[in-house]
């Protein structure tokens, strides 16, 4: 039976990515805004300049760390392509090799294929941002991290350190690594990564570090969870307006400052709860790596400033992975990321145009996706600590000792 199904996963995967390269393609034509604009416009031009051994710091665009280049020059791979088509096989590939690397994680039988089908359903629930955008090939690199970290944990912090250069949030993947030797030796391995890149990237290549400023001086996107304040007060006479502002749709007007810093403080604020629970936690079981990263990907998602479409892909990543463990307690928190992502898509790209308009279509669109995003943050982190954090005279489960029978052998050596 788990055979056929996952037989019939690959069929589904199949028809599934087709038609997204058929979207992206514009074969068959969506409804609302164009996802590929961004990569025929902004992506080729920075590929341009790239290509020239320098970083587009003189960009407000550009506000991603150095590996991003990586991702971006990735369709020269591919001459015979013009750059877009390029682009868009490349995160084909990279959607591959995450369902791959899921695949292999239950090719025993043992573990359940409810991660794999939650790959294949997710993704094109979300739509064809995913192929649109670079994130899925961060997400591969993600899922190649955690899946390798029970087994392989300095593997794992260098493909963690890696995806970090990538896109910055992969570094919250370590938060879960149980104390003692396995923290050591992937904490150590990311630092030393990290460092022997970073410093190979600003030693070759000009303006590594200007996506540092950019990213500081963001406001706060239509799309947030600060950004319903917004769009419930032009309904209350709130004098602002909705423009394209540091290469994404953002509020401009009074208090909207305020707002990012709100946001900038609830960030903060998550990272305390999250360095707490890292303190007090003391039950580290073969599903903590995952399940931590979960609910710190989801902490960090929610109270941003930007809640771009792509992000959801990285959640879909990881409780994939997280649906490995037939043991998992965030099961109803990744239900809830499944159904905000058909929501996604329909705020953008389909409505998107009723989102900056602030209708009663967009903003009750936008406030669903969002609360259910809250909702399943809260549970994910709820249950994170119900299952970590030890009660009054509970015994504490040895730090390196995590059932090894149940961790995915991905890797293993």
């Amino acid at each position: 039976m788990a055979g056929r199904g996952l037989r019939l996963s690959v069929a589904v995967w199949a028809v599934t990515r087709a038609v997204l390269l058929m979207c992206v393609l514009r074969v068959w034509v969506m409804p609302g805004s164009d996802v590929s604009v961004d990569i025929e416009v902004i992506y080729q031009g920075w590929y341009g300049v790239l290509r020239t051994g320098t970083f587009p710091y003189d960009d407000v665009t550009w506000q991603y760390p150095p590996a991003a280049a990586l991702a971006v020059l990735a369709p020269g791979l591919l001459p015979f392509l013009d750059y877009a088509p390029a682009f868009f096989v490349v995160c084909f590939v990279a959607d591959a090799a995450v369902y791959a690397l899921l695949l292999y994680a239950v090719r025993d039988g043992r573990r359940p294929a409810t991660g794999v089908w939650a790959w294949v359903a997710g993704v094109p629930l979300l739509g064809p941002i995913v192929y649109a955008r670079y994130d899925v090939m961060v997400t591969a690199v993600a899922v190649a991290a955690l899946l390798a970290a029970g087994r392989r944990a300095r593997l794992s912090g260098a493909l963690t350190a890696f995806g970090a250069l990538l896109k910055v949030w992969p570094v919250l993947l370590v938060v879960g690594t149980p104390r003692g030797a396995r923290t050591r030796a992937a904490w150590g391995s990311a630092a030393m990564t990290a460092a022997v890149l970073g410093l190979l990237f600003a030693a070759s290549m000009p303006g590594a570090l200007a996506f540092l400023t950019f990213q500081r001086d963001r406001g706060t996107e239509v799309e947030s969870l600060g950004s319903l304040v917004f769009h419930l007060g032009r309904h209350a006479g709130w004098h602002g307006h909705a423009r394209l502002h540091y290469g994404s749709v953002e509020f401009l007007g009074p208090y909207v400052h305020t707002m990012s810093r709100l946001a900038l403080v609830l960030s903060v604020l998550a990272f305390v709860w999250l360095l707490l629970w890292r303190v007090r936690a003391r039950r580290f079981t073969a599903c903590t790596p995952y399940e931590a990263a979960f609910a710190a990907v989801l902490l960090f998602t929610t109270t941003s400033r930007v809640i771009s479409p792509q992000y959801v892909v990285w959640l879909l990543g990881l409780a994939a992975v997280c649906l490995t463990m037939g043991t998992t307690r965030q099961r109803l928190p990744i239900a809830l990321v499944l159904l905000a992502a058909p929501l996604t898509q329909l705020e953008f790209p389909i409505w998107f145009s009723h989102v900056v308009a602030s209708d009663k279509l967009g903003v009750a669109t936008l406030t669903l996706r969002n609360g259910l995003l809250v909702v399943a943050t809260l549970i994910s982190c709820a249950r994170l600590w119900r299952e970590t954090v030890s009660l009054p005279g509970a015994p504490d489960t040895p730090d390196d000792d995590p059932p090894a029978e149940k961790e995915p052998a991905l890797l293993a050596g």
